[in-house]
């Protein structure tokens, strides 16, 4: 396998499989015009040209700068189409830069709302003063939440400034340290992440249980902070929560500013969908961008492969993308989610919501605040789980499925005549299905 269909096969893992085998799979590897520094694809048409060259060009450069630690310009044509004299002049108009940032990361398109807001404020101000304020920087949070975009976001914005940028991940900088180890070229390993003017290391939480290369980065970051260059850290949880970390490595990390990003709230995952639609010119009512909204994980990657799924699916049956064919196209993304759901889940979310202790929901109290609780945990876990009523009698401490039966009957009642409780159940519901 050559380098070209190397790309394309991580670009296959990224891409909904109807997207690839529509368009990608017909991009063809010329191996012997491609350098070091260029790689040249050849379409069949110009409509997949066109949508390769608009949608993935900047992505399988950066696969590529991914896989050879340097930059490589990506020429997509029609066979026998381009000269080399023209490939040639369009490489000498793009700037070098050594850089692994993903260039379409900006603080421009990065949404911004609550759940997110401390996070971009901190970043953003550290972009427009680099080692002087929140050295290091350290954001947490879950898988898709847009913490390496933030990231480079502000790589991109030191890059353009002249900086010296390295952006890695942990594994790579454990790769590359192994590496130098055993060809006995530390000193090189060295002089690399010490001499930047910024360093950003994603997934810093697989540094647990490392020593040696606990060690190597202690030495890298106690030489960078002493010289004023900025850090830039990210991780899955916060640095007291990393289990295997040495304490002097977890004492620094927290020396300068720590700021989480939580899971996005609904509005702002509307306003998220909105933009992607933008970018990605599909034209969706409000009704179906509600929908996705509540349908959808905490992870907001899947946006875009939901509303590439959904444009593909309409341009291959012929068919206008309207409530009822979303709904049907993501029934499987939807049951997924559901079959994620549990009784803990599902009561720990009613609890926060309510503030009352989960232990208390499922306790025999009788206060007005604990029946309602109860009413609403039982009623959103028999609706979103596959639980039997003596199941759920078992687990609420209830004497047994009659007392389930008979609260069920009580709840479907309210939600007749009682517009406030129909309203909390649904916020409710929509909060649990979107968020696991």
């Amino acid at each position: 396998m050559n380098i070209g269909q190397k790309i394309l096969e991580l670009l296959k893992k990224e891409i909904t499989e109807v997207e690839y085998n529509r368009y990608i799979k017909h991009l063809t590897y010329d191996t012997r015009k491609s350098s070091s520094d260029l790689a040249i694809f050849y379409v069949p048409n110009t409509l997949v040209l066109n949508w390769i060259k608009n949608k993935y060009t900047s992505k399988i450069e950066h696969l590529f700068e991914l896989n050879n630690k340097a930059k490589v310009t990506v020429k997509i044509t029609l066979k026998n189409f381009e000269t080399k004299t023209t490939i040639k002049n369009e490489i000498e108009k793009k700037p070098t830069q050594h850089s692994l940032l993903n260039p379409s990361h900006t603080f421009d398109n990065f949404m911004v709302g609550g759940s997110n807001q401390f996070a971009y404020a901190a970043v953003k101000s550290v972009s427009e003063k680099a080692g002087e304020v929140y050295n290091p920087l350290f954001i947490y949070g879950g898988v898709g939440l847009g913490k390496t975009h933030l990231m480079q976001a502000a790589g991109n914005v030191f890059q353009n400034q002249g900086k010296v940028v390295i952006y890695t991940t942990v594994e790579q900088f454990l790769n590359d340290f192994i590496r130098h180890l055993r060809n006995k070229s530390m000193p090189l390993f060295q002089e690399k992440y010490r001499n930047c003017d910024v360093l950003l290391i994603d997934d810093i939480q697989f540094l647990s249980n490392k020593d040696s290369i606990q060690e190597e980065f202690f030495h890298t970051f106690e030489a960078l902070k002493g010289a004023g260059k900025q850090i830039i850290l990210t991780a899955d949880k916060h640095p007291k929560k990393i289990g295997g970390l040495e304490e002097r490595l977890q004492s620094r990390f927290e020396w300068g500013l720590v700021a989480d990003i939580q899971p996005p709230e609904l509005e702002t995952k509307i306003a998220i969908i909105k933009s992607k639609c933008e970018i990605n010119k599909v034209v969706l009512t409000n009704d179906i961008i509600n929908y996705i909204a509540t349908v959808i994980e905490s992870n907001v990657r899947e946006i875009e492969g939901i509303l590439s799924k959904l444009h593909a699916y309409s341009q291959l049956i012929h068919v206008d993308i309207n409530l009822e064919f979303t709904k049907n196209v993501l029934k499987d993304q939807l049951q997924e989610n559901l079959a994620n759901l549990t009784l803990d889940t599902i009561t720990k979310s009613v609890s926060k919501d309510l503030n009352i202790k989960p232990s208390e929901i499922r306790s025999k109290g009788r206060s007005k605040n604990l029946v309602y609780a109860r009413r609403i945990a039982i009623y959103l876990c028999r609706e979103l789980t596959q639980n039997t009523m003596p199941q759920l009698a078992k687990y609420f401490g209830m004497k047994d499925h009659t007392a389930i039966s008979h609260t069920l009957k009580k709840i479907n009642e309210l939600l007749e005549n009682d517009e406030d409780f129909k309203v909390k159940i649904e916020e409710l519901t929509n909060k649990i299905t979107s968020s696991y």
